[in-house]
């Protein structure tokens, strides 16, 4: 119960203990007026101001203006009578919580504009316990000003935040869903018509194994190939699935340059940290596009891959001494550039081509950390 407590406790920080003393702090104030009816008036309306303030906070729609200009007039009352002007900084916190746009930019102009005119009030009054609060009277002033956009924005902020986490959530489904749906088909386009083939094939063999054997000996040639190949493709399909690391796809991408007789140059040593293989799959794919590219179309001699991460992206480039590509659309097409473009926007990444003594590519991803159990 006690470790509880100082988890709360902790989470609040010491707002908790600011708001028992504005609730206290009214009390003072009142017991300061001579008369016993102001006295009973003060306690009253501070009764009042808590039980409306609470039936604000639990309201919608039209409620919220009625009893926020009820606290509004016992706050313009404490102000003007009492020398209380603290019950503005109540009101404040209340406005940033209302969703409203309308009727937050209301409610925020009217409270500032009473609050204003009973502070200047009290300043002509030139009443002594009024002036003698003067620092804490321009802090309460600014906080009616600034505290509700502060809040208004922190609370639309969360609101997005939600929402984006809750698309992020339902993109994941849908990937998920995707994923499930594209290993269905493979493993059907593969696995099904490979059994079907040996399955007629078995049966067939079986038949001719008495009635014409050198035929049968033939069919299991075929049952064995045709499994042969079946496994080699459920490999190939597993090995797709578990997703490549760019350190891996460099070797692959060396030995592609190699066997073409382009010159393979990696300016620095890969040093990725906090990155998720689901990133680094992504990445793996755009290289092996781009210098397939530079294989196939560029006519280059030599192949430059520079990869550096930063605190906030990872940037990939790829240089070639090569003649370059064309500008339109329909070249980017034609040299998968536009896949490259399409699977970096995917993860809010970009992608730039840049000509000159050759064509470089530039791509970059913003740096995703890795969840760690």
């Amino acid at each position: 119960m006690v470790k509880k407590y100082l988890t709360t406790l902790k989470s609040s920080g010491i707002a908790p203990y600011i708001w028992s003393v504005f609730s206290i702090l009214p009390f003072y104030f009142i017991f300061q007026s001579s008369s016993t009816i102001d006295i009973i008036i003060g306690i009253i309306l501070t009764i009042l101001f808590f039980i409306t303030y609470r039936l604000a906070f639990i309201s919608k729609k039209w409620p919220v203006y009625l009893w926020t200009c009820i606290l509004i007039c016992i706050s313009i009352i404490m102000t003007i009578h009492f020398q209380f002007v603290y019950f503005a900084f109540y009101i404040a916190y209340y406005n940033g919580n209302i969703k409203n746009r309308i009727a937050f930019l209301t409610l925020y102009i009217i409270h500032l504009v009473a609050t204003t005119i009973s502070i200047n009030y009290n300043f002509i009054l030139r009443d002594e316990l009024f002036l003698s609060q003067l620092p804490f009277i321009i802090i309460i002033w600014i906080s009616v000003i600034l505290l509700p956009f502060n809040l208004y924005n922190k609370k639309k902020q969360e609101k997005l935040e939600e929402q984006l986490e809750y698309a992020n959530k339902r993109i994941a489904d849908l990937v998920k869903q995707e994923e499930r749906q594209r290993i269905a088909r493979d493993l059907h386009d593969t696995l099904g018509q490979k059994l079907s083939l040996i399955g007629l094939k078995s049966d067939l063999a079986r038949r001719l194994v008495y009635k014409d054997p050198e035929q049968s000996r033939n069919e299991m040639k075929d049952v064995q190939q045709t499994a042969r190949t079946a496994l080699n493709e459920v490999r190939k399909m597993v090995s797709q699935m578990r997703g490549i690391r760019i350190k891996e796809e460099l070797v692959l991408i060396k030995q592609l340059l190699d066997a073409a007789q382009i010159k393979f140059i990696c300016s620095n040593e890969l040093k990725l940290s906090n990155v998720s293989i689901f990133l680094e799959n992504i990445l793996s794919m755009c290289m092996k596009e781009a210098v397939t590219n530079v294989v196939k179309h560029s006519k280059a001699t030599e192949c430059e891959i520079t990869i550096e991460q930063t605190a906030n992206e990872i940037c990939i480039k790829i240089k070639d001494n090569g003649i370059g590509i064309g500008r339109d659309y329909d070249s980017l097409k034609g040299h998968g550039l536009l896949g490259i473009k399409e699977r970096l926007e995917f993860v809010n990444g970009t992608l730039e081509i840049i000509e000159q003594d050759g064509t470089a590519i530039i791509m970059k991803v913003p740096s995703v950390i890795k969840q760690t159990d």
